[in-house]
């Protein structure tokens, strides 16, 4: 093997938007309504081969601003990207589908929220940044203490 084939590999191949949804229930009544809405999000991450050396993460947001019972607006946008990783030890590619691939990730999805959430006709919502690393670590320890509380069997 030469060097240069030994050399970690990691680049972006593709960005694209794989699924997105928005829906404004209540129009029009909604944009008269004085309340502030709350909002709130959920995400979820997912990685998955897709072919020797090429990996497909997708970053899921789902934002929805409700107040009371009536909801404005509810949006969700999976910002997907196709990474070529190889030459990378078994034990670091978790680490970078689960963190460095969202991160790359969340500047486009944060973007595609904001200016759908203006074209619904409301104030943009500006995701804050998120720390990815601290969320993976946070999992693994999650994971750790699960497995150590799990009860032993014997067979």
């Amino acid at each position: 093997m030469s060097d240069q084939q030994a050399q970690p590999v990691f680049s972006i191949e593709k960005l694209y938007v794989k699924d997105i949804s928005l829906e404004v229930p209540n129009t029009p009544h909604v944009y008269a309504e004085q309340q502030q809405p709350e909002v709130e999000m959920q995400m979820h991450t997912q990685a998955q081969k897709a072919d020797e050396g090429y990996y497909e993460s997708t970053l899921t947001i789902t934002v929805t601003a409700k107040a009371g019972d009536k909801t404005y607006f509810l949006v969700e946008v999976a910002q997907a990207g196709v990474f070529q990783v190889r030459n990378v030890p078994d034990e670091d590619l978790e680490p970078i589908l689960s963190i460095a691939c969202p991160n790359i990730l969340f500047p486009y999805v944060r973007e595609v929220i904001s200016d759908l959430v203006t074209r619904a006709g409301f104030p943009p919502v500006v995701l804050a940044p998120i720390n990815f690393e601290n969320l993976y670590l946070q999992r693994q320890a999650q994971e750790q203490s699960s497995a150590q509380d799990a009860p032993a069997t014997i067979q």
